[in-house]
C-alpha cells in the first residue's frame, strides 16, 4: 500500500482519474493512514541510501584496484606511475584546508617517493564565495604548468582571496595574462572543476579536505600519524610494492 501511494505522489497517476479525483483519494489515504507517508518515505529514502552506498562501494574498489585512474589530467606532485596515489579533494577558502596543507606538506617530504599526489577541486560555494574563484583560477596556472606553485600562495594567503591576488600571483609566476584570464573564465576550466566536485559528490564527500589513498578514505585535517597509518595499510594491502629511499 505504501509503494503504491508514493509511486503516485513522485511519477503522477497513470490511470484514468482526474487531478481532484486523485487528490481526493490521496488526502483519504492520508486521512485514514497517516504512517503511510512516513513509512513510505523511509522506505524510499532507505533505497535510494543504499543505492547510493553501493555505487560508492563500487567506485572505491576501481580506485583501489587502478589509483592512478584519480588523475586523469589534473594536476600531480610526484610520478604518476607510482603505485601509490593520494587524492586530495580541497578547497582554497576552507580554514581546515589550509591546516591540513602543513600535514601533506611534511607527508610528501617524508613519503613522495612512493607517493604521487593529486588534486581534486571541492569548493563549498555556498558557504565559501571565493572558492570557485580561486578553484579557476589555480586551473588557469595549471595550464600553464604552475598549478602548485599558484596553489601554495593561494593557501598562504587565504585571507586575501579575492580578483586582485589572483592576478598578482599569476604576474608573481610570470603567467601570460591573457591566456590566464581566457582560462580561467573559459567553459572547459569550469567543467573540470565541476568533474572533480560530480567524483566528490558520488563519493559522498560532504566536507572538506578529503583524501583517498588507492580508494581508502581519509576525511578532515588529520594528523600526521594518521596519514602514515593509512599508508602502512595501503603497503600490506599491495605485497609487491616496497617504499622508495
Amino acid at each position: 500500500m505504501g509503494d503504491r501511494l508514493l509511486a503516485l505522489l513522485l511519477t503522477g497517476c497513470q490511470a484514468a482519474l482526474s487531478d481532484a479525483d486523485l487528490e481526493a483519494k490521496v488526502v483519504d489515504i492520508i486521512r485514514r493512514q497517516p504512517e503511510v507517508i512516513l513509512e513510505s518515505v523511509q522506505a524510499y529514502q532507505q533505497r535510494q541510501s543504499n543505492a547510493a552506498q553501493s555505487a560508492r562501494d563500487r567506485l572505491l574498489a576501481q580506485f583501489r584496484e587502478g589509483p592512478s585512474i584519480l588523475i586523469q589530467g589534473g594536476p600531480v606532485l610526484g610520478e604518476a606511475t607510482q603505485v601509490v596515489i593520494l587524492a586530495e579533494f580541497s578547497d582554497f577558502q576552507c580554514p581546515f584546508c589550509a591546516r591540513a596543507k602543513a600535514t601533506v606538506d611534511e607527508f610528501m617530504a617524508k613519503h613522495g617517493g612512493e607517493v604521487a599526489l593529486t588534486f581534486k577541486h571541492f569548493p563549498l560555494s555556498q558557504i565559501h564565495p571565493e572558492a570557485l574563484p580561486a578553484a579557476k583560477a589555480a586551473h588557469a596556472a595549471q595550464n600553464q604548468g604552475k598549478f602548485w606553485e599558484y596553489h601554495d600562495r593561494l593557501f598562504a594567503r587565504q585571507k586575501e582571496l579575492g580578483e586582485t591576488l589572483y592576478i598578482n600571483l599569476a604576474e608573481e609566476l610570470g603567467l601570460n595574462r591573457e591566456q590566464f584570464d581566457r582560462d580561467r573564465q573559459s567553459p572547459e576550466t569550469a567543467a573540470a572543476i565541476e568533474r572533480d566536485v560530480e567524483l566528490g559528490r558520488a563519493l559522498g564527500i560532504e566536507g572538506t579536505p578529503f583524501f583517498l589513498m588507492n580508494g581508502r578514505p581519509l576525511a578532515g585535517a588529520v594528523a600526521l600519524a594518521e596519514m602514515e597509518q593509512l599508508l602502512t595499510q595501503v603497503r600490506a594491502a599491495t605485497p609487491t610494492q616496497s617504499p622508495k629511499p
